[in-house]
Order: C-alpha cells, then structure tokens, then sequence
C-alpha cells in the first residue's frame, strides 16, 4: 500500500503550517516578556536573558521544523514531537496554576500538531515506513 504523493505534500503543509502558529504563538510570547521587563518596575537580567534565549530558541526551532516539512524533508519530525510532548507537559502545571485560559488552547494546538506530525510519517512505494 502506497502513499499517495498529493496527500502527502497535504500533510506536510498542514503539518508546517501549525509548525508555523507554534512558531509564532512562542516568539509573541519573547515579545511579551520583553514588553514586560520594560513596563516592571525591577529588572533582574540573567533570568531574563534565559527566558528570552530559550524563547527565541525554541521560536526558530519550530521555524527551522516548519521549513524542512514544508520543503518536503522530514528531518524536523523528531524535534516537533518533543517540542510538543513538552508543550502537553507544560499544560499540566498551567492547569493546577487554574490557568484554563491558555491551558486550552495550547493543548489543542500542541495535540493537533503532534497527531499530524506523527500522522505524516513518509512510507516508501511498498508501504514500509522510511
């Protein structure tokens, strides 16, 4: 059984395209905390640097995951699953904070990139996995 190349090039740009939102829901979030440090009334740098550094880090990960996905590679397929099993993770402490408002929405957004991710999984023309 064969993948069909149409619906293969489908679930890579579906797959690139949420690659995409993570992307740029985690870079908001560095702007944020920039904004933030600029209206607090204290400033402690190496934390915030940290933080930022991780952000943007992680920000262009999803970037770089995104692009070889949407470029036809699946070298980004190992990273987006890690990135989004520790999204999944980070929503458990996020719901015992009661922070539901954004505990929703990152479990839907990282569940559905993670099962489209693990659902674009390329198969040669005898239907083994590559």
């Amino acid at each position: 059984m064969s993948q069909d190349p149409a619906k293969a090039a489908k679930a890579r740009a579906l797959v690139a395209s949420l690659l995409f939102v993570e992307a740029g829901v985690v870079l908001a979030l560095a702007a944020w905390l920039m904004v933030l440090t600029v209206t607090s009334d204290s400033f402690e740098l190496l934390p915030l640097l940290g933080v930022l550094l991780f952000a943007l880090l992680g920000g262009g990960g999803l970037l770089v995951c995104g692009l070889f996905y949407k470029s036809g590679a699946y070298y980004g397929r190992a990273p987006a699953v890690l990135a989004n099993l520790i999204a999944l993770g980070v929503v458990s402490y996020q719901i015992e904070a009661h922070l539901w408002f954004v505990a929703i929405p990152l479990t839907a957004l990282a569940g559905t990139t993670l099962i489209a991710v693990l659902r674009a999984i390329p198969t040669d023309s005898s239907g083994t996995t590559i």
